[in-house]
């Protein structure tokens, strides 16, 4: 049977990871980011991908990464998510990644592992596994078109963009057009991408890169849905016990136990789906069904937590000041981020031969 249970090396890394994210990713700090000009901390993104190393995870350590597998991957998402780290992981170090690896090319997988470039797959962070992908038109050797919902764009230094030739290619963002969107979740922006005559390099076929990258941030994405959830449920626990009405802590009163003992279970629950997806990931049995599992379960988990979370906090809960909202907004936002729960399910009910009534 396999084990889901967190190993010693997994619970070492998690221990790192948040110890940083503690020191240099306070949620004043957030707040901060999301007020100015510049959302992304850059600097922080270094002490992940550089100082740690944790870019490179999923490249093979012969082509410059660390060599290890989607399980500690899950573990560094699950930390970002609670703290809802403003930093392209997600995108570069899976997405464009697992991109890169179905296509083999090692000269770009040595520089997005070791943090010399950031990297954007650049599908709109709403399209499900294996749904259509929009692609821009190649022409005279050039790119021309325009693609909208790239997360993580801005800051992007290669993007992988598909085209109408059936091709995958990696364009200088310094040739395209970036232009920002108006994103619910201000940590994780999205832009349009405006390709004008943009030079590529075809550094593979799209349609398989596509599909493992997606299947990849489906499946992970889950684990940074869990990070968002636990953090609610944990900051609300900690706030009844705090807050006194009647002279009594708040969260002694039954009503309000029934609510966060049915949130334990939902994020105990959503614990197991999420670590099953990135364990499918990593080893490749019944990857499809684990990570439309995953996705099918983890976007209302999170929602409901963050949700609870800002009732139960009461007044503060809705105040700008109070990081709430920054996991409110992360978890609506990823509740589309590569197909709805909705989308999941259907393509579950498929992969295991469920008719639709």
């Amino acid at each position: 049977m396999t084990d889901l249970l967190y190993s010693e090396e997994e619970e070492a890394l998690r221990a790192a990871v948040r110890d940083l994210l503690t020191d240099h990713c306070s949620t004043a700090d957030v707040l901060a980011r999301i007020e100015s000009d510049t959302p992304h901390d850059l600097a922080l993104w270094k002490s992940l991908a550089e100082g740690m190393g944790l870019a490179g995870l999923l490249v093979p350590e012969e082509q410059g990464g660390q060599g290890a597998s989607a399980r500690e991957v899950a573990v560094v998402l699950e930390e970002l998510g609670r703290a809802v780290a403003p930093v392209p992981y997600l995108t570069s170090a899976v997405v464009a990644t697992e991109a890169l690896l179905a296509c083999r090319d090692e000269e770009l997988l040595g520089q997005l592992a070791t943090g010399r470039a950031i990297g954007a797959l650049a599908v709109g962070l709403h399209t499900a596994p294996g749904a259509a992908v929009k692609t821009v038109r190649l022409e005279d050797g050039a790119l021309h078109g325009e693609l909208t919902g790239i997360a993580d764009a801005a800051v992007a230094d290669v993007l992988l963009v598909p085209a109408d030739d059936g091709g995958l290619y990696a364009v200088a963002a310094n040739a395209v057009t970036v232009l920002p969107q108006t994103s619910l979740d201000l940590t994780r922006p999205l832009a349009t991408l405006r390709l004008q005559g943009a030079p590529g390099r075809r550094v593979g076929d799209a349609e398989p890169a596509v599909r493992r990258a997606l299947r990849a941030a489906a499946g992970l994405l889950a684990s940074e849905q869990l990070g968002v959830a636990d953090w609610a449920l944990t900051e609300t626990v900690r706030h009844l016990k705090e807050r006194k009405q009647f002279n009594r802590p708040v969260g002694g009163f039954q009503a309000l136990k029934h609510r966060l003992a049915q949130l334990w279970l939902e994020v105990v629950n959503l614990r197991a789906a999420a670590r099953a997806a990135a364990d499918a990931l990593a080893t490749g049995e019944d990857t499809d069904v684990s990570v439309a599992v995953a996705q099918a379960y983890a976007a209302p988990v999170a929602v409901h937590a963050a949700e609870e979370a800002l009732q139960l906090h009461g007044g503060i809960g809705m105040t700008w000041e109070h990081p709430i909202h920054l996991y409110l907004k992360r978890a609506k936002a990823d509740s589309i981020a590569h197909g709805t729960a909705g989308a999941h399910r259907e393509a579950l009910a498929a992969l295991v031969g469920l008719q639709a009534p």
